[in-house]
């Protein structure tokens, strides 16, 4: 006989396979699916699945019977060097709006009553966050609607579609809008990878004295989530008996800059930063943690430094493995 059962939807990524650890850990039979395993150690789960959760018939293969949780982290995704360059625009749509609506649709055929979405603070208005000192992403200032990406578009539109089938179908889903997610175990080169990674490997691979590249002046502000909070937050909210959409991200908010200072103390090396053209998103994000709080009685505490100093621990160990 299993006990409790859990589907992550996007197990082979960074997020999806920290979060199957942690069910594991606490006792669930796991099903994981994506469309590929892990890149960087085995997944934990008991059962994982190679499919593409876009075709209907890999849908109703996996979401099989009833599960009591279900994580649909899975989407076309990336960091600014993906998401803004206007070049991946139709494929992100495209293929998170019907894993979206697979996922929803089959979950509801088989009588399952929640559904946990990882949304993005990229739905957050474009005319919000100008100002890198004071950006406004309270959860309640998500409409009037104005991503400044595609990719913040379908995300909020699949809040949309989670909520809908709670109101039309008895469902109680529960969404979470997750704000820059880093930690050991994601990716850290190819073009997908967000800054924290991206900026830790130029750093490893930068001789003390010399330059690292910075898209734009530097000055735009972000803040990171080391992913064991992302997933403590994550389970809480999929537990609870607050629906979302909510905030799961730090309120430390750095300048890029600094995010690149911070990196070179952890790495003792002293840097010159050459400023270059490239995406840069919105000029400042930072997670209103308020409500969080409020409904949960809990929010994100581990700093950033101790984070970075983690994923560059790893990123760096990974640079060693791949020269060998």
């Amino acid at each position: 006989m299993r006990g409790k059962t859990a589907l992550v939807c996007g197990a082979g990524g960074f997020i999806g396979s920290h979060l199957v650890q942690r069910l594991k850990h606490e006792g669930l039979w796991v099903r994981g699916v994506d469309l590929k395993f892990p890149d960087y150690e085995e997944s934990a789960a008991d059962e994982f699945v190679i499919g593409d959760l876009r075709s209907q018939s890999v849908c109703e293969q996996v979401i099989d019977g009833r599960f009591d949780e279900v994580y649909q982290l899975a989407a076309d995704m990336g960091g600014a060097g993906y998401i803004f360059t206007g070049e991946h625009d139709a494929d992100i749509i495209h293929n998170s709006a019907t894993i979206n609506l697979n996922v929803a649709r089959f979950s509801r055929l088989q009588h399952i009553d929640r559904i946990f979405y990882s949304s993005s603070a990229c739905i957050y208005p474009a005319y919000n966050q100008e100002d890198p000192d004071n950006p406004n992403c309270r959860e309640s200032s998500a409409y009037p609607a104005a991503p400044d990406s595609e990719y913040g578009w379908e995300k909020l539109i699949s809040e949309r579609l989670f909520l809908a089938y709670n109101r039309n179908h008895g469902m109680t889903n529960r969404i979470a809008r997750y704000h820059n997610i880093f930690g050991p175990c994601g990716s850290w080169e190819g073009g997908k990878e967000k800054a924290p990674a991206a900026i830790c490997r130029k750093v490893a691979t930068a001789s003390s004295g010399g330059e690292i590249e910075i898209w734009g002046d530097g000055l735009q502000t972000r803040s990171f989530l080391y992913v064991d909070e992302c997933i403590e937050g994550t389970t809480r909210l999929t537990r609870s008996d607050f629906q979302g959409p909510v905030n799961i991200g730090s309120d430390e908010m750095v300048s890029i800059n600094t995010l690149v200072d911070m990196v070179c103390d952890i790495a003792g090396k002293r840097l010159h930063k050459r400023h270059i053209p490239g995406p840069t998103g919105v000029r400042g994000r930072n997670s209103d943690n308020r409500l969080i709080e409020e409904k949960l009685g809990w929010r994100p505490s581990q700093s950033l430094t101790i984070g970075l100093e983690k994923t560059y621990e790893w990123i760096e160990r990974q640079l060693m493995r791949k020269a060998a």
